[in-house]
C-alpha cells in the first residue's frame, strides 16, 4: 500500500498548518515544544481560538458542533496539531464524555454540558478506576444510594486523570448492590467542586502531576444528573473506553516525538561525530520509524474505510508500546544527562527547586520526564495484557 494523499486533502494540510502558524500563540507553542502537560489557561485559549474557526470538536455530529471532515481529514488536522506544538484539547471532555452525551444523554444534559466542552470552558475528569477496582472494572464499590431527587454518593476513585484542574467528572457508581455486577451500575455528572468531593494529587516518578484521587463523602447529585438509564452504567462505559482505545493509537503523537528524536540525535555528540551518524542508532531509530508508519496505514485505513474497524485493541496495544520506544530512544540519545529529569518549572505545582536541580540542554528538557511518564501508556485506557485478551476473543475468535 502506497500512502498517497489526495490533492484535496494536501490542500487541507497547509491550510490546517498555516492556520496553526497564524493563530498559536508563540509562549503556548513553547511549552509544547518541551512536552510536559499543557496548562489548563492554555489549553482552553487553543481551545477558544479552535471554536472561532468552528474546529475545536471536528469529530462530533454536526448537529453539536463538529466540522463534518472524513475520518482521513480528522487525523490530518490532529497531525498539524502535533507537528505546531498545539495544545491537545479536553481530551475527556471532548472525545470521551461527550460522545456519551449526544448518544445516551438527555436533551437537558447536551445543552448544558456540550457547549460547555466546546468552548474550553469546562473540564472533565473520569471517575473509574478504584483501588482494587482497575482492569476488573465490574467490581468498583463507590455507592450512590437514591434519596428524593439526589443519589448521594460515597467512595474513592484513583489514578483520575487531570482532576486536579477539572470542573466536573463522568463517574461510575453502584446502585444497585444486589445486581449483578455489570448490571448494577450507573453514570453519573458529578460536579468536583460539590461539598464533600475531596481531590488529592498523585506525584508520579516523572516528578509531573496527572493524576489524582477523589474522595465523595455523602455528596449528593441531582438526579437529572443521572446519564441514560440506572442501572445502564456498564453499557456506556464499554461505548466510551471503545472510543478511547480507538484513538490511543496516538500516531500524530509519536511523529512528533521521532521529530524530536532526530534533531536530539543530531546534536548529540558520540565519538566526536553527530549520534545520528552511528550505525546502530540509525538501525534502532530506522526500525521505529518503520512501525510507526505502519501503524500510521493501519490507522488510515480503518478512517478511510477501507480497514476493519473491530480493531481498537490492537491500535491501542502497538501505538502504546512505540510511545514507549520512542521516548526510551530519546532518553539514550542523552546519554548521561538523561539522568536529570528537569522537571516542569512552568507547571502550576513543581516539586524540583529551581536552584537544587542540575542543568539540562534545551535539546533535552523534559526527555527523561516523558521516558519515565510514558510507561503508564501500556497500562491506562485498559492494560495491554487486557487488550491482548479481547483480541485473541474478538479478532482470533480463540
Amino acid at each position: 500500500m502506497k500512502l498517497e494523499l489526495g490533492p484535496e486533502d494536501q490542500a487541507f494540510r497547509q491550510e490546517v498548518r498555516q492556520f496553526v502558524r497564524d493563530n498559536l500563540p508563540e509562549d503556548v507553542s513553547r511549552r509544547g515544544r518541551y512536552d510536559f502537560h499543557h496548562h489548563r489557561a492554555d489549553i482552553a485559549l487553543w481551545m477558544k481560538i479552535l471554536a472561532g474557526r468552528g474546529w475545536s470538536v471536528p469529530h462530533w455530529p454536526v448537529a453539536y458542533g463538529g466540522t463534518g471532515w472524513t475520518g482521513v481529514q480528522r487525523f490530518i488536522f490532529e497531525d498539524e496539531m502535533r507537528r505546531g506544538f498545539a495544545p491537545t484539547a479536553d481530551r475527556i471532555g471532548t472525545e470521551l464524555v461527550a460522545p456519551v452525551l449526544y448518544t445516551f444523554g438527555s436533551d437537558e444534559q447536551r445543552q448544558e454540558h456540550l457547549p460547555a466542552i466546546r468552548n474550553g470552558d469546562v473540564f472533565w475528569a473520569q471517575g473509574f478506576s478504584e483501588p482494587g477496582s482497575g482492569s476488573d472494572l465490574s467490581s468498583l464499590r463507590t455507592r450512590a444510594v437514591r434519596d428524593g431527587d439526589d443519589y448521594v454518593v460515597s467512595g474513592h476513585k484513583t489514578w483520575t486523570t487531570d482532576a486536579h484542574h477539572a470542573d466536573m467528572i463522568f463517574t461510575l457508581v453502584r446502585t444497585n448492590p444486589d445486581a449483578k455486577p455489570q448490571a448494577g451500575i450507573s453514570a453519573l455528572l458529578i460536579d468536583l467542586n460539590a461539598p464533600g468531593v475531596v481531590r488529592r494529587p498523585i506525584w508520579t516518578i516523572d516528578e509531573g502531576l496527572t493524576v489524582n484521587e477523589i474522595f465523595f463523602d455523602d455528596v449528593r447529585v441531582p438526579a437529572r444528573n443521572l446519564v441514560g438509564e440506572e442501572g445502564a452504567g456498564w453499557t456506556y462505559a464499554k461505548f466510551l473506553l471503545n472510543n478511547e482505545r480507538a484513538t490511543s493509537a496516538e500516531v500524530p503523537h509519536t511523529k512528533r516525538d521521532l521529530a524530536q528524536l532526530r534533531h536530539i540525535a543530531s546534536i548529540e555528540q558520540r565519538n566526536g561525530r553527530p549520534l545520528i551518524q552511528d550505525a546502530l542508532f540509525r538501525n534502532r531509530l530506522a526500525r521505529i520509524e518503520v512501525e510507526t508508519l505502519a501503524l500510521e496505514y493501519a490507522v488510515l485505513r480503518v478512517l478511510s474505510g477501507s480497514g476493519d474497524n473491530q480493531v481498537a485493541s490492537l491500535l491501542k496495544v502497538r501505538g502504546s508500546e512505540l510511545r514507549q520506544k520512542v521516548a526510551d530512544l530519546a532518553a539514550d540519545a542523552l546519554g548521561e544527562r538523561a539522568l536529570a529529569v528537569s522537571a516542569d518549572r512552568e507547571a502550576d505545582l513543581c516539586l524540583v527547586d529551581e536552584v537544587a536541580s542540575p542543568a539540562v540542554p534545551d535539546h533535552g528538557v523534559g526527555i527523561s520526564a516523558k521516558a519515565i511518564f510514558r510507561r503508564a501508556t501500556t497500562i491506562y485506557g485498559g492494560s495491554n495484557e487486557i487488550q491482548r485478551t479481547l483480541i485473541a476473543k474478538t479478532i482470533l475468535k480463540l
